[in-house]
């Protein structure tokens, strides 16, 4: 489903926009850091290219990833926030995930970000819940759930593995009644 961006700028905050190969730049320069890899699905490369950056939105532009949205700051990308859509039983659900270049952390743009996401998730998918899982120790992260209104849920022990270690995660929801 396309979104228009009218969908998503009720929510106060930054303007989140559908990802455009412009933006691939600004992504390659801001996505290149460890310190927000560390925190992400190896599926985010580190070291991210300008090649990782091109690929990346050319999914976005041909529809093999739809749910995804740049968080904006002057028309320019400065983070990202996208959704998982589930399947089968799972199928009114949606994983959500985030990032934000390091340059903005501290301002709110991320859990504003969430928020307006997950906003269209109840309203234009038709989503029951919306879950994330961060890293026990990304507590920033965990931070920026709460203030979105997400619940911690529970703990989940070793459930994923990063840079070779094993890492605890923490299962955050937020859910509307059908």
């Amino acid at each position: 489903m396309s979104v228009e961006p009218s969908h998503i700028h009720r929510v106060p905050g930054p303007p989140m926009r559908r990802p455009r190969r412009s933006d691939a730049p600004a992504l390659a320069a801001l996505a290149n850091d460890w310190e927000i890899a560390k925190n992400l699905r190896d599926a985010f490369p580190h070291p991210y290219t300008l090649a990782d950056a091109e690929g990346y939105l050319a999914r976005c532009e041909s529809g093999e990833i739809p749910q995804s949205f740049t968080i904006a700051v002057d028309d320019r990308l400065v983070g990202g926030c996208g959704l998982k859509m589930q399947t089968d039983i799972e199928r009114c659900s949606a994983e959500i995930g985030y990032w934000l270049g390091k340059p903005y952390w501290g301002r709110g743009l991320a859990t504003a970000a969430v928020r307006a996401v997950t906003e269209y998730a109840f309203e234009h998918l038709g989503l029951l819940r919306v879950y994330a899982l961060p890293f026990e120790e990304n507590l920033a992260s965990a931070r920026v759930l709460e203030k979105a209104g997400y619940v911690r849920e529970g703990v989940l022990r070793n459930a994923a593995i990063k840079s070779g270690r094993p890492k605890n995660m923490i299962m955050f929801a937020i859910t509307r009644s059908p």
